[in-house]
């Protein structure tokens, strides 16, 4: 039988052959994984700082954080702007 000949292939060439299948498969899984990850996430956009500002800013009207942590957060979202927001704070009366 001729189509038969040097079918008896070592152990290694088996094995490096399930590797490279498993691979293979492996990035396919990662390539649809990273394309669906895309494209969920482009559909979001980021939070900008005055997003999150104004959501401070909510939260301190509803009374749910003090001063001082209103301060705190303000700072660490936004340290160049702290003074002004410090001006209207005390203008509208809600902080010493």
């Amino acid at each position: 039988m001729m189509f038969w000949y040097g079918q008896n292939r070592p152990f290694w060439e088996v094995a490096a052959m399930w590797i490279a299948v498993v691979a293979f498969w492996a990035v396919v899984v990662w390539a649809v994984y990273a394309l669906v990850a895309t494209l969920v996430r482009r559909g979001r956009r980021p939070a900008r700082e005055e997003d999150l500002l104004a959501a401070l800013d909510q939260r301190l009207a509803r009374g749910e954080i003090d001063a001082e942590h209103y301060e705190r957060v303000s700072n660490v979202l936004s340290p160049h702007k702290a003074s002004a927001r410090r001006a209207r704070l005390v203008g509208r009366g809600k902080a010493a």
